[in-house]
């Protein structure tokens, strides 16, 4: 991965992997259920092949436990990956409408059909989940698929690549890795479905260059998640899974909570309970529920984020063994550093407010979060969570845990993303549903046809 590469030339390789794919599946060879089902199992199969070996490349990238690997990354995928086996016959079948009178007889149905080439970009925190989902939609849709792990993570990219490249048919499945270049060259190219999940950032760029050819996206970005915390709230359990969630991939997580908005009567007890329930946790490598990060200029972001003189608990750091250890951060104020970008790192910064109007106004000053939390009791509150705030998803008294539930869809919206998948949301993300109006000829009205008059036209109000 570190050898200089001849861009035309990959550009030209790269090209015409585009066009072997397209050829591919203009052969109609990926289409038949059968196929798909044949494909999906044989994914599934692989994986749990080379499992030992995913665990070794990810935790040698950065620190990441079998333990943890397995609950956040390849359990998950395997859910993805045995739902469709079982739903697919189901999420391919006709969908039957109903037609307006106006068109008796007839019948009206939804025929879903693959797009064609993909092109799925992943990203580093969650390299397994995140770049091998999607592809699972792209395949049970029918369509053939490039898939673009993120370089930072190497060694789970390099797994990636043997275990797909070394088993499928590159005119069906196909890994390219690297960096920036050849991302560059991959987004040069015309695909039917092109799926990212990574920075707002970089998901202008790529929506840029998929508006180049008008293709389809979705993008899976990030953003400001708040956590509230009510006065009513059961701050314990509250509190016990809100660490879980923050801390988890050593806060590396996109929809995990960013700060924490907590009611002022509460706070000294919420920040009490936190600190006890990190201790609880005891998160270490050594105890298999803490990773480092990624790398030493994501290290150096974060670390620049604490500021020393609001520090309540942590905020100690290494940065050769790349670990920072979680920390709270108290008295925070808009204004500060760490409020103005997501944090992306084991850092939580507490907020009081006093009335829950406050706390709407202070999560509204930021762009629309790809997830929201809310901790309370109160009937009035949730239904003014559910109907004043936008974000992709969420949670109420509890954090995170929507994304474990395969029959929710996951998605941003505005800077915190475009689309959804997981589950049959999956299927239909990588598929187009053509509308169809299928009409017997034994019978026909002359109502649509020339000849037009008032009463004509009376009457097809009415029917219409």
């Amino acid at each position: 991965m570190d050898q200089v590469i001849d861009k035309t030339a990959f550009e030209a390789e790269v090209e015409q992997l585009v066009q072997n794919q397209r050829d591919y599946f203009n052969t109609n060879a990926t289409r038949p259920i059968g196929f798909r089902l044949e494909q999906l199992k044989k994914l599934k199969g692989i994986l749990l092949r080379h499992e030992d070996e995913m665990h070794d490349a990810i935790y040698k990238d950065f620190g990441k436990s079998k333990y943890e690997n397995q609950l956040v990354e390849i359990y998950p995928l395997i859910d993805e990956i045995n739902m469709a086996i079982k739903k697919l016959k189901k999420w391919a079948q006709h969908k039957s409408v109903k037609t307006n009178l106006l068109n008796f007889p007839a019948k009206s149905y939804l025929v879903p059909e693959p797009l064609g080439v993909s092109l799925v970009i992943g990203a580093w925190n969650l390299p397994y989940n995140l770049s091998l989902t999607p592809l699972v939609g792209s395949m049970a849709a029918g369509n053939t698929t490039i898939l673009k792990p993120s370089e930072l993570p190497a060694r789970t990219s390099d797994i990636m690549a043997k275990i797909i490249n070394e088993n499928f048919d590159p005119n069906y499945l196909r890994v390219v890795e690297g960096a920036i270049p050849e991302t560059t060259a991959l987004l040069k190219q015309r695909y039917d479905k092109i799926f990212f999940t990574g920075s707002p950032k970089v998901g202008k760029i790529v929506n840029k260059a998929a508006a180049e050819n008008l293709t389809d996206v979705t993008l899976e970005l990030g953003g400001k998640n708040p956590a509230i915390f009510t006065k009513d709230c059961a701050l314990k359990m509250g509190v016990k899974r809100m660490i879980w969630a923050k801390f988890v991939n050593s806060g590396q997580f996109c929809i995990t909570t960013d700060y924490a908005l907590v009611h002022k009567d509460i706070k000294e007890e919420f920040l009490k309970l936190a600190v006890e329930e990190i201790e609880k946790n005891n998160f270490s490598r050594e105890n298999n529920n803490y990773v480092q990060i990624i790398n030493e200029r994501n290290f150096d972001r974060v670390v620049n984020l604490i500021d020393p003189d609001k520090v309540y608990y942590g905020g100690t750091h290494n940065r050769e063994e790349r670990i920072i250890n979680p920390t709270i951060l108290h008295h925070v104020s808009l204004e500060d550093a760490v409020m103005q970008e997501e944090i992306f790192g084991p850092v939580l910064p507490v907020i009081e407010f006093e009335t829950i109007d406050e706390a709407f106004k202070i999560v509204k000053r930021f762009e629309k979060p790809l997830a929201a939390y809310l901790f309370s009791d109160s009937s009035a509150t949730k239904e003014r969570f559910l109907n004043e705030l936008p974000f992709g998803s969420g949670a109420i008294n509890d954090c995170v845990m929507q994304i474990s539930n395969p029959n929710l869809p996951f998605g941003g919206v505005g800077h915190s993303g475009m689309g959804r998948y997981h589950g049959k949301y999956s299927f239909e993300c990588f598929s187009h549903f053509k509308s169809i109006l299928d009409k017997p000829t034994v019978l026909e009205t002359n109502l649509k046809y020339y000849g037009y008059s008032e009463k004509q036209m009376k009457i097809i109000k009415v029917l219409g």
